[in-house]
């Protein structure tokens, strides 16, 4: 890879994950990288294909991480099925390992998929074409080491940890840290192990069917 692009993507990473994809134009992106435009059309065409390029430049070495941890964990179960927290650990534990290696910048890439999870489909739109493999076989662990959960109920937890994730991605909620009463900073590996002890918590909380079948039905308002 070329001097000029690694520039244009160091500094579009960085910037989108300071103001925000939307926020962020291509002439503020080719001012910051000193290149000129024809250099990102040359490389990329367009802002969406540069935002993917991003991604996928992070993203490709942290898949095959996931499913070397996967895999090491199946085996070493045997037959039965890999644990909940192993599951997770095996997907989120390489984002998380990027955050401690902030010379590379993988700290502000984290930043950067915490602000892409809260701003729409852009980021989903680019894991589904490019890491659709990896999320089928993370969905299939997720659902042996889940078999009583029904479907729907795996969707909505799956979508409340897509929440989490995002939030704890951008260092927590600002908010809370301005009335917090004691120290607040942000530790990749804590980070982690609470994630995982609150999601696990959270997909294996019991389901108030009565109350769920109840609404469905109408009957409560």
């Amino acid at each position: 890879m070329n001097h000029t692009k690694d520039q244009i993507l160091d500094t579009a990473e960085r910037l989108f994950a300071e103001q925000g994809y939307a926020a962020t134009s291509l002439r503020s992106i080719i001012a910051a990288a000193g290149v000129n435009l024809a250099a990102i059309h040359y490389h990329f065409r367009s802002k969406e294909a540069l935002l993917e390029a991003v991604v996928v430049r992070r993203s490709q070495p942290a898949n095959q991480e996931r499913l070397k941890l996967l895999e090491n964990f199946q085996q070493a179960a045997g037959s039965a099925p890999v644990s909940l927290e192993q599951v997770m650990e095996a997907f989120l534990a390489p984002t998380f390992r990027m955050a401690q290696d902030s010379a590379s910048g993988g700290r502000v890439f984290m930043r950067l998929l915490g602000r892409l999870h809260a701003e729409g489909d852009l980021l989903s739109g680019i894991l589904k074409a490019q890491s659709s493999d990896v999320l089928e076989r993370f969905a299939a662990a997720l659902r042996r080491a889940l078999p009583d959960l029904e479907p729907e109920e795996l969707f909505w937890r799956l979508n409340f940890s897509i929440g989490a994730l995002a939030q704890t991605l951008r260092g927590g909620s600002k908010e809370l840290a301005a009335i917090a009463d004691f120290p607040v900073s942000f530790d990749a590996e804590n980070a982690l192990a609470r994630l995982i002890a609150f999601l696990s918590a959270g997909f294996r909380a019991p389901v108030p069917y009565e109350k769920v079948h109840r609404l469905h039905a109408g009957e409560e308002r």
